[in-house]
């Protein structure tokens, strides 16, 4: 599989429409009762997530069976990264009460693995490391039963940052790398394709036993031979779990479509990833980073299991 070079300018024309959606991405309106509960839920508890936040395609299929990813320290982002529509500008103060409730609403919803991941915010000493330490604690507590996932910021000149989440020990340490290093500068400009391997790296020295995950978009523009330079730099870091997803543009104000990359070329990632010795893969069109994690997390323990053997 050998995907053209696309010209960058392409990515980073605003107010740009993408092409209109293939056969094969079809999702369905939000409709089940079970939808509807979930969404109360979080509305009574104040609390918020990512599957709303960021346009989720998932979103109905997900909390129709009442699994949410939480998204902690507010709804606002200090960054403005060209493929996500969660809200940037000026955060409010950290809810000393959101592990608790939190962690409340994970038992109302039953969940066995939970997932949270969180805005970036820039604006705090440690990005927010210790408030996330503190939803695990919590989540601890409450739910010792119940595995936990969390997907997080870069923490970039953060010193001790990830050293405090690796230390309140969450079963799956999840950052994603979002896009290939050509198109950091126009995709993900706050970021540094750099610091988020070394975040990997410094995560496996801690605790070589911790699960690490990270996943991509494509359709951006990007070739093979650069997604498969992203496998290689992953696996050099240590990560155990990668997730391929296309992307879909939220907004006409946010980056465009380049491509819809087909079923098949999902496939054929999948085969390159785990010829690259991933422990697991998911790649498809509408994967995402914390679609199906519950599932996903028992079939990686098992994997490890079994490699082990």
């Amino acid at each position: 599989m050998n995907v053209p070079l696309r010209h960058p300018e392409k990515a980073r024309l605003p107010d740009h429409a993408s092409p209109p959606h293939p056969d094969w991405i079809r999702v369905r309106a939000p409709q089940s009762p079970a939808y509807h509960e979930t969404r109360k839920l979080m509305r009574d508890m104040s609390l918020h997530t990512v599957c709303e936040e960021a346009s989720c395609p998932n979103i109905g299929e997900c909390w129709k069976n009442k699994h949410a990813t939480f998204m902690i320290m507010g709804p606002i982002c200090t960054r403005a990264c060209a493929f996500c529509n969660v809200a940037t500008g000026k955060p409010g103060p950290l809810d000393p009460q959101e592990p608790e409730r939190l962690a409340e609403a994970v038992g109302k919803l039953g969940l066995s693995h939970v997932v949270i991941t969180s805005v970036d915010r820039d604006d705090l000493p440690d990005g927010g490391a210790a408030h996330f330490a503190s939803v695990i604690t919590k989540l601890r507590e409450a739910s010792p039963s119940s595995t936990i996932e969390v997907l997080v910021p870069d923490f970039l000149r953060k010193e001790g940052a990830i050293e405090k989440i690796v230390e309140a020990k969450p079963d799956v340490l999840n950052h994603n790398l979002e896009t290939v290093l050509r198109l950091y500068h126009s995709v993900r400009p706050g970021a540094r394709y750099a610091a988020s391997l070394d975040l990997h790296r410094r995560a496996k020295e801690l605790n070589p036993q911790l699960f690490t995950k990270s996943g991509i978009m494509v359709g951006l523009g990007e070739t093979s031979q650069e997604v498969a330079q992203v496998m290689d730099d992953l696996r050099a870091a240590g990560v155990d779990f990668l997730t391929i997803g296309q992307y879909l543009q939220p907004t006409p104000k946010h980056i465009a479509v380049d491509r819809y990359v087909t079923p098949d070329e999902f496939k054929a990632y999948t085969l390159m990833a785990l010829e690259k010795d991933f422990l697991m893969v998911s790649a498809s069109p509408l994967t995402r980073s914390s679609y199906h994690a519950d599932e996903d997390f028992k079939k990686l323990k098992s994997r490890r299991h079994n490699a082990s053997a």
